[in-house]
Formats: C-alpha cells, sequence, structure tokens
C-alpha cells in the first residue's frame, strides 16, 4: 500500500473515532432502565450508579430499557455472580421482543468454584437464532465490574469483553442470511435458574445453601438511536456509521484470533451434529 494510502486511511480511522461521540457520564440506573419483574429480588445502590439482582429459590429478577434502539453501541458494566455459581444464568441482551424477534445475547454460565467462567453469545434475525459461540473469560468475572458490549450497525456486529473483540457477526443478506437491522430492540438483563442446562449440560445443579446469588451492575449511559427504521436507519453522522466501522480491521481480526487460538470451546460452525452442511455464513468474517 502507497504511503498517500496509508496517510488517507490513518486520517478515515482518526476522523471516524474523533466522530465517535464520548459515551455521557455515568446516569443512574432509573433514567434509562426501569425494574421489568421481582422488583423485591432488586437493590439500587449508591443512588442508582449501581444496580444488584438477586436470586433465590422463591425468583430472579430482570430490568430493561426504557427506549428501544436501532444500531449503536450497547454495554454494561457487570460483576458477576461469585463463587459456586453452577445453574446460574446472567443474560445481557438485546430483543425486539415480536413474533419474529431479533436479539444479540450474551448469557454467562454459571460454575462449580474455581472453574472458568463461560460466555455464550448468540444472534437471532427474524426468530432464527442457531448461531451459538461459547468462551472461556481470561479473567475472573466476579472480582470486579467488566464492560460488556455490542457494536451494531448495518454491516456488521462485534461483541466486546471490555476492550477485547469477543465475535463478530457479519451481515451476510447478500447469500440469504437473515441480520437484525429493522426491529429496534430493547436492552435487558436478568438472573435466573437454569439449571436444566447451563453448567455441564444441566449436570450441576444450583446449591441454594449458597444463596442468595447476586449479579451487580454499573454504567446505564446507552449511546445508540432511540427509535424505529424512520428515525434510525437513514445517515446522521452517528460514530458507527463512519467507514472505519463498516468493517473489521486488521488489529481487530488479530485480536478476534487470539480470543478464538486460546478461549473459544464451542462454535456453531464446527457443530457438524447439529448441522451435517455448514452453515452458509460461516467462513464469511
Amino acid at each position: 500500500m502507497g504511503a498517500l494510502k496509508v496517510i488517507a486511511l490513518l486520517l478515515l480511522v482518526e476522523l471516524a473515532l474523533s466522530a465517535r461521540l464520548p459515551p455521557k457520564s455515568d446516569v443512574s440506573f432509573s433514567e434509562n432502565y426501569y425494574v421489568r419483574w421481582a422488583n423485591d429480588h432488586t437493590r439500587v445502590l449508591n443512588g442508582g450508579s449501581e444496580m444488584q439482582l438477586v436470586l433465590d429459590k422463591a425468583s430472579g429478577a430482570g430490568f430493561g430499557s426504557r427506549s428501544k434502539y436501532l444500531f449503536g453501541h450497547i454495554s454494561m458494566k457487570i460483576k458477576l455472580v461469585p463463587k459456586d455459581s453452577a445453574g446460574t444464568v446472567t443474560a445481557f441482551y438485546m430483543s425486539s421482543e415480536t413474533d419474529k424477534h431479533d436479539e444479540i445475547d450474551f448469557e454467562f454460565l454459571g460454575n462449580v468454584s474455581g472453574q472458568p467462567y463461560i460466555v455464550q453469545t448468540n444472534v437471532f434475525a427474524n426468530g432464527v437464532g442457531n448461531r451459538e459461540q461459547r468462551h472461556y473469560l481470561w479473567f475472573d468475572p466476579t472480582q470486579d465490574f467488566h464492560s460488556y458490549s455490542v457494536l451494531w450497525n448495518k454491516q456488521q456486529i462485534i461483541f466486546y469483553v471490555d476492550d477485547v473483540p469477543l465475535r463478530v457477526h457479519k451481515n451476510n443478506e447478500a447469500i440469504g442470511i437473515p441480520f437484525p437491522k429493522s426491529q429496534p430492540m430493547g436492552i435487558y438483563s436478568s438472573l435466573w435458574n437454569g439449571d436444566d442446562w447451563a453448567t455441564r449440560g444441566g449436570l450441576e445443579k444450583i446449591n441454594w445453601d449458597h444463596a442468595p446469588f447476586v449479579a451487580a451492575y454499573k454504567g446505564f449511559s446507552v449511546d445508540a438511536c432511540a427509535g424505529g427504521v424512520e428515525s434510525c436507519s437513514a445517515p446522521k453522522g452517528n460514530w458507527w456509521e463512519q467507514e472505519a466501522f463498516q468493517s473489521t480491521d486488521e488489529e481487530t481480526k488479530s485480536k478476534l484470533k487470539w480470543v478464538k487460538d486460546n478461549y473459544m470451546i464451542y462454535d456453531y460452525c464446527t457443530d457438524s451434529k447439529r448441522f451435517p452442511t455448514t452453515p452458509a455464513d460461516c467462513g464469511q468474517f
């Protein structure tokens, strides 16, 4: 690549980064979210800057956003259930909650003490999912808050753990694969009993002697377009619409390879029992 092209590319990236509006300073939970179920199993702390969901034998709990969004950067700082969390599921996801729903998922699968946490990601478009990947996390997510986020535009969805890209899901409509781009989605999180499947395929059950189980949250600002197709599909100069964010650069690809080589433990693309014919979108990264 010629020097002028390199300079032009660097300027483009710099422009795109400079176009990114800094996230609003942390706002209180109630500004953008509300408790959806089991209010008596939630705790709002420190003037609303921290939220906790509680799971015990009686109930789990969940919250959701006051608005729905179409494209942007959605993030949350989460400290996951510590110690023996086997059978618990902490979900952080977006969903259109329609009959043929779109959805973008993080699901954190509890473990027996001393085992690494597993994060499962999935993408649904027009009600069709089956795009699961599972990774071990490379740190203890119960000791501190870590950021889990999604960059979502018309061309791709990138899952991040802190600043590390975990997974990229491309728009492959050109080969007949639906992509979530027309249904606005709310942002949700819940803590619930998934011990029929979550840990070792359901072999490890919740030990209720260790209840209550608590997941904690911070960082309730939202950097996304609130509204539907009419208000969010046309270009508006948002940073995630910039050219630099429409494809995966070499640095991101390198980080994705590092994660895949060292921490991926399941990929729908290589599951020949479920998919005797490899899904068409595999290899389109």
